[in-house]
């Protein structure tokens, strides 16, 4: 079983809290480790033993144990008062991306698409409400969020995220929506759950999303479907550039279909 997920109106600390899942099958010391490592990050680089306690919901002394044995494990480090992560976290999710060899693959298209467009170009797959970036190339900074292989974005407002919800089964994707808490992160957000969803199966239809200052104003991204050999998608590559008349034309006009054919390759790569 796995940990449960934020729900809606909860506090931010509650993300890094252990939920409750009795059962032969679950390790809760395991669970209240991994709660530990994510409590780290952009928020917090750098935390107490007191501010651990408190945005995991663990108890001074079960926080204490838990970094003390990460700290002798080398996944954390400590000064005085405060704990970091060391760089060997980042063995965990090089894990991952050195499970799925396709994307080392995949990555010389990519580079030859941002060679050949000048526009940044990222892949991504859907976990739970976000995407996780696994792989980017950038070209020029365009975004005031800095993103990287494991970054986190919404997935309702990005053209990565449309179409990787687009591989969700109706109802599947009714309650991952329902689910979600939808923010109106700029006035061209889509937050009403029927829209999105008739929005979706448009987009599924038509195998691309186009997403225009809705997760950041000046931002506009077209993202097309990695599919594996049974037609089902499995990650969403996408290509963004400024929202302006002209480069949105470009974006479209251009560059869709460029990235349509980088996807075909990659999708390729992933069936051979």
């Amino acid at each position: 079983m796995n940990t449960a997920r934020t729900p809606k109106n909860t506090t931010d600390n509650d993300e890094f809290a252990v939920s409750p899942a009795p059962g032969d099958s679950y390790v809760q010391s395991f669970a209240r480790g991994l709660a530990v490592l994510r409590s780290f990050g952009s928020a917090a680089p750098e935390q107490t033993l007191s501010e651990v306690a408190d945005r995991t919901g663990l108890t001074r002394a079960g926080a204490r144990r838990i970094l003390l044995t990460l700290v002798h494990l080398e996944y954390v480090e400590t000064e005085g008062r405060l704990f970091r992560l060391t760089p060997k976290v980042l063995e965990l999710g090089f894990s991952y991306l050195s499970a799925l060899p396709i994307w080392t693959r995949a990555q010389p298209v990519m580079e030859d698409l941002v060679e050949e467009l000048r526009q940044s170009c990222s892949a991504a797959v859907l976990d739970g409400h976000d995407i996780v970036y696994v792989v980017r190339v950038p070209a020029h900074k365009i975004m005031s969020i800095n993103l990287g292989v494991g970054s986190r974005l919404p997935a309702y407002c990005t053209s990565m995220g449309l179409v990787l919800l687009s591989g969700l089964a109706p109802q599947a994707l009714r309650t991952r929506l329902e689910a979600t808490e939808l923010a109106q992160h700029t006035p061209n957000t889509v937050t009403d759950i029927d829209q999105l969803i008739d929005r979706i199966d448009q987009i599924r239809q038509q195998g691309w999303a186009l997403v225009e200052e809705e997760l950041e104003m000046g931002l506009c991204s077209v993202a097309a479907p990695v599919k594996d050999r049974n037609g089902r998608v499995v990650a969403a590559v996408n290509i963004s550039g400024q929202a302006n008349a002209r480069a949105r034309t470009a974006l479209v006009e251009i560059g869709l279909p460029k990235l349509l054919e980088a996807t075909a390759k990659i999708n390729q790569l992933v069936c051979n």
